[in-house]
């Protein structure tokens, strides 16, 4: 049986980056991961420009108290100065705007005085050459990378690429993922129950989870217990897919025919347990660059087995530097008493207060309790044996993702 940290050594080994592609940028590809570099065509701004509403100045025109300018031009955003500023000389200027010629500072208007339509006092005394100017190349040099491989695309990185210009860019592929529950006992939401059995909570959830780590999730449907349609259903995606997940019947009950199938169509397992709960039975296989995972069929042993070791696999397919999982110590915010046979991760709670953020355990029922893990953001990490912590104490905490 492994440990928790050998096990996602284990799974990260056999892990690499899928082939990148070129895509259309729009809010699909939000979270994917740049596959090249991308290098600024110009100077970004292309020329000095206002960082504030005011007047365009000679900074050297501003030394003497109270100083009175002549108002020469007004310059808004997108308009192309023409007229030059000289000695007592200056220019309406508003934010975004070019500065003009001869121009080397911006007075803001709330330090400044109308004296007429053509003439402005300066009532800032400190005026110095660059102020509120914005100088051309101050975000970024023609030929400068400016978005590096490995970069995450987040709203500012798409802003970014829409000023360059850029309209597709090569990205790390989006794994796909092939979700399939597995029981005799089980139901689809939206079926009535029978005496003995119960609903598909595992795919749907599974599915959200494969999206969220920024995979592509297909399902088709519930396994039974019988070799015959195992061997169907596995095997008809086995090859199609990224990661083929698999939930239930990995364990070593006279139903648990999973492992079985799995040899049959060739798929080499690494590991079948893992010394963790909830999720001791957890299966890890490999056939050719298929990843495959048998999770426990209990549902937060699912849930839990897939944060800390599905989703890094999924973040390092998809061009992740760093698969994760996010660990942190804070504070308890109440004290806990508990005695486990294995290192345990239990729902917890983020609690923002005057002193930052601490941890709080959650009601928790066990494995069966999907519910217990639904307000939970993150995984409180006791160890095995009798572990004692009062409220303050540190805790180790893994952050699930939003």
């Amino acid at each position: 049986m492994l440990e928790v940290a050998d096990a996602l050594a284990e799974v990260l080994a056999r892990v690499r980056p899928l082939r990148p592609g070129t895509q259309r940028l729009s809010t699909a590809v939000l979270g994917r991961v740049l596959a090249e570099d991308i290098r600024a065509d110009a100077d970004s701004p292309p020329f000095p420009k206002s960082l504030r509403d005011g007047y365009a100045v000679r900074a050297t025109d501003c030394a003497s108290r109270h100083a009175e300018l002549r108002v020469v031009s007004e310059i808004a955003a997108g308009v192309v100065p023409t007229t030059p500023i000289h000695a007592g000389e200056c220019a309406r200027i508003f934010t975004g705007a070019p500065i003009p010629e001869g121009a080397d500072a911006v007075v803001m208007q709330e330090d400044t005085r109308s004296v007429n339509e053509k003439r402005v006092q300066i009532t800032d005394e400190r005026v110095k050459p660059g102020q509120w100017v914005f100088a051309r190349g101050t975000e970024m040099r023609a030929g400068e990378v400016v978005l590096a491989t490995g970069t995450v695309l987040n709203p500012a990185a798409l802003g970014v690429l829409a000023g360059l210009g850029i309209v597709e860019a090569k990205l790390f592929l989006a794994p796909r993922a092939f979700v399939l529950p597995t029981g005799n006992e089980l139901v689809e939401p939206g079926q009535p129950l029978k005496p003995g059995q119960i609903r598909n909570s595992n795919g749907p959830m599974l599915a959200a989870q494969v999206v969220r780590a920024g995979g592509v999730a297909t399902q088709k449907g519930i396994a039974p217990d019988t070799v015959e349609q195992l061997l169907e259903l596995i095997g008809n995606e086995l090859d199609g897919s990224d990661v083929l997940l698999l939930a239930g019947g990995v364990s070593v009950g006279k139903y648990d025919l999973v492992p079985a199938v799995l040899e049959e169509l060739g798929v080499a397992i690494h590991f079948r347990q893992v010394r963790l709960k909830p999720g001791k039975p957890l299966l890890f296989g490999t056939k050719g660059n298929t990843l495959v995972f048998g999770l426990p069929g209990n549902p937060v042993s699912a849930a839990v087995c897939f944060e800390l070791f599905v989703r890094p696999a999924l973040r390092v397919l998809a061009g992740h530097a760093n698969p994760g999982p996010v660990t942190t110590m804070l504070p308890l915010e109440e004290s806990i008493a508990e005695v486990n046979d294995r290192p345990t991760y239990r729902p917890a709670k983020l609690e923002l207060g005057a002193a930052g953020y601490s941890v709080r355990p959650l009601p928790w029922l066990g494995a069966p309790d999907l519910r217990g893990l639904q307000r939970a953001d993150a995984l409180l990490v006791l160890p095995p044996g009798e572990t004692r912590l009062d409220a303050g104490m540190l805790a180790n905490v893994i952050l699930l993702p939003e």
